[in-house]
């Protein structure tokens, strides 16, 4: 099932009864070449990827709630790349190059809007860091734009510039920048992981992760055993936990 703006007007207009699931629910299967313990964001687009840039498709994503509803329906996706720190720079300059083209890649509306961020700084010593950071972001090849006082206002003149505890000097602009919906990620990453054949298992919780000989070899959960070599671990907080159950103790 493929959106368009003719599909969405004929179903509209026919009480949009021919919509089909976003995804498969199916039933875990004995073994799969790879598992991604976690569907938030992260997970589910490790699984889209790994199918569509790398071939593999009998991958399974345990989710031990349901799509949408974890850590990534309660955040908010700040879309950006303004990391001055080697490693974070070149990451974040890449994934807003993916954001840009992600919509249209996954046939979804994510939501994506590039209405632009500013971060206001109120010290000599915050307009100098700005700097130095819109610098960084200039070279990795993305925009900045130092703005003074007069530039934030005539950008957010609802702003109270008289009244405020710590004065606004200016801000740092990045144009690209801007927000999405976490949740609507996750949805849209589910579809286009299950239309590549990835299997999507919620209310599936691992309680155990099987060793052998120092080596993965699958999962306890609590829709049964499944086998697997390969196990990525995208679950936020609960890391530590997962990561436990294999013997490893995080931050490695």
């Amino acid at each position: 099932m493929r959106f368009s703006g003719l599909r969405i007007l004929k179903e509209g207009l026919t009480g949009n009864k021919g919509w089909s699931p976003h995804w498969r629910d199916p039933e875990p299967k004995a073994e799969y070449d790879a598992i991604v313990i976690g569907g938030g964001g992260h997970g589910l687009s490790t699984a889209y990827y790994l199918a569509k840039n790398h071939g593999m498709t009998n991958i399974a994503v345990l989710e031990k709630g349901y799509i949408g509803g974890g850590n990534v329906g309660r955040n908010t996706t700040i879309v950006r790349a303004n990391y001055f720190l080697n490693g974070n720079s070149e990451f974040y300059s890449h994934s807003l190059k993916l954001w840009e083209g992600l919509e249209e890649d996954l046939n979804y509306n994510v939501m994506h809007s590039q209405r632009g961020l500013i971060n206001l700084f109120h010290s000599d010593g915050q307009r100098d860091a700005f700097v130095r950071r819109g610098n960084a972001m200039v070279n990795q090849g993305d925009d900045a734009v130092l703005l003074d006082t007069a530039g934030v206002r005539k950008i957010l003149p609802y702003l109270d510039f008289d009244n405020t505890r710590f004065p606004i000097y200016g801000g740092l602009l990045h144009p690209r920048g801007g927000t999405a919906r976490h949740d609507a990620v996750a949805w849209g990453f589910a579809r286009g992981a299950d239309m590549r054949g990835v299997d999507i298992i919620q209310n599936c919780e691992v309680t155990g992760i099987d060793i052998e000989n120092g080596a993965v070899t699958g999962v306890q959960t609590t829709r049964g055993a499944i086998k697997s070599k390969k196990i990525g671990l995208t679950v936020a907080g609960r890391s530590g936990q997962l990561a436990a159950m294999a013997g490893m103790r995080l931050p490695i």
